[in-house]
């Protein structure tokens, strides 16, 4: 019977830790805005649709979001109202080649927090050297939230440092 327990508790123990990978939703994201920049998405698949806003972000970004949204950026087709930033919010870009080298790794988790680093090449197809070896950087904070790893901000890091998605969101919702 002890056995029993033991090894019951062992499943249950490392299926938690299975199910807690910091690393999953952003793997997700960065699947999309991979198959978005490869020239060969029949449709662009936004990484802030409300289904994917509900199952790979935290509670505070998607209230955050959708509160941004009701200040889009630019008019979209048809009239539907485009989203808050007029930008890939991953690349940081309007433009560039399809992603190249794409790394992800987690730091161990701080204060509830684990940091997501994710490397990529934007520029790859580009015939200047210095542009084609670039490597852009972004990283995701993600926490737990209701048992399972959400995204709580992204930071794009650039020669000015590290942003925060959610404050260029609270600053469009000031009118900043």
């Amino acid at each position: 019977m002890r056995k029993i327990l033991l090894a019951t508790a062992a499943i249950l123990i490392s299926s938690s830790a299975f199910a807690a990978d910091p690393t999953e939703p952003v793997k997700k994201v960065m699947d999309i805005t991979v198959k978005n920049w490869s020239g060969e998405a029949d449709d662009w698949k936004y990484i802030l649709d409300e289904d994917l806003l509900t199952t790979l972000f935290s509670k505070e970004f998607a209230a955050q979001y959708r509160e941004a949204s009701k200040k889009p950026a630019y008019e979209a087709e048809n009239g539907d109202k485009g989203d808050p930033f007029g930008y890939d919010v991953i690349t940081n870009s309007q433009d560039g080649c399809p992603l190249q080298d794409v790394e992800i790794a987690a730091a161990p988790p701080k204060d509830g927090v684990s940091d997501v680093t994710v490397k990529f090449k934007l520029w790859a197809c580009m015939d200047e050297a210095e542009m084609k070896a670039s490597v852009d950087q972004v990283n995701f904070d993600v926490i737990t939230e209701d048992g399972k790893p959400v995204i709580k901000d992204i930071h794009r890091v650039g020669d000015e440092g590290r942003d925060s998605l959610l404050q260029e969101m609270a600053n469009i919702i000031k009118g900043e």
